[in-house]
């Protein structure tokens, strides 16, 4: 028999500084563009796997009428995320700890049910967005994004950036996470059970020399310092010299003047 895909997986990033320096610059503009519009000013939301809360203030700017609900397993960015909508004066919002395993709402409660980046991070994607579909109202949507490390892609060329790839492939799948999972996102909503499916993708890029500055710097920073290089060091897949070569490579790349960085992402949005 296969066996059950486990029900958890380890987040990879952690929640360094330099993860959140990510975390905190997302918006609904720059992460949730393909939903915006099916978005109306009454609707109830459910953001799984909110994080510091930015794109969940974001959603609730744009339902004045209704109300976002974030969740997330860490307390200590649930408090973040609560801190986040206080500083913005938002009302219409609600924060919880919570496993996306085993939501602690009722069925068809929220009218859209958003995450993103979240299923990369987990072991049971299918089972997860079975989850998120049981507390969608009907005809309601479930909307997910993820990026995919694979379709990841830069210039110029450089050894040390092939490095890093390849090493967090190795340590996000060793934590029981699909680092592509872009790519999956619709075969995984079709294996959940959904027959309404409308699949797109979307890119960020990081070309100007503010860009590249910020880009490298936290994925240099990361690579030594956050719980990423614990997990790569601690499970055997690099050593403290090889992160600090790979650290070095992005900061080099980061400093060229035609540096250019994609990132791909898959989204879907899919009718209950």
């Amino acid at each position: 028999m296969p066996e059950k895909p486990q029900e958890t997986a380890v987040y990879t990033h952690g929640h360094h500084e330099s993860v959140l320096r990510s975390h905190t610059w997302r918006t609904a503009a720059n992460s949730a563009a393909y939903l915006l519009a099916s978005l109306r000013p009454h609707m109830r939301i459910l953001d799984v796997g909110c994080g510091p809360g930015t794109i969940t203030a974001d959603l609730a700017e744009l339902v004045p009428d209704g109300r976002v609900t974030g969740v997330d397993r860490a307390p200590e960015i649930v408090a973040r995320a609560r801190a986040t909508a206080a500083e913005r004066g938002l009302g219409n919002t609600d924060f919880a700890v919570a496993d996306v395993h085993a939501l602690d709402y009722p069925d068809d409660t929220f009218c859209v049910v958003h995450a993103h980046q979240l299923l990369q991070h987990v072991g049971d994607p299918v089972g997860v967005l079975r989850e998120m579909r049981r507390v969608t109202r009907p005809g309601g949507i479930v909307a997910v994004r993820d990026s995919d490390y694979g379709a990841m892609t830069w210039y110029p060329a450089s050894a040390g950036m092939d490095d890093w790839l390849d090493l967090y492939h190795r340590v996000a799948s060793a934590n029981g996470g699909e680092p592509d999972a872009g790519r999956r996102l619709k075969a995984w909503a079709l294996e959940a059970g959904f027959t309404d499916v409308t699949a797109t993708s979307a890119t960020w890029t990081f070309a100007t020399p503010a860009e590249r500055e910020w880009w490298s710097g936290l994925w240099a920073d990361r690579t030594l310092a956050s719980a990423y290089a614990e997990r790569a060091t601690g499970g055997g897949h690099a050593t403290a010299e090889e992160l600090r070569a790979v650290s070095a490579a992005w900061r080099e790349w980061g400093q060229q003047p035609d540096g250019w960085f994609g990132v791909l992402h898959g989204e879907i949005l899919c009718r209950k």
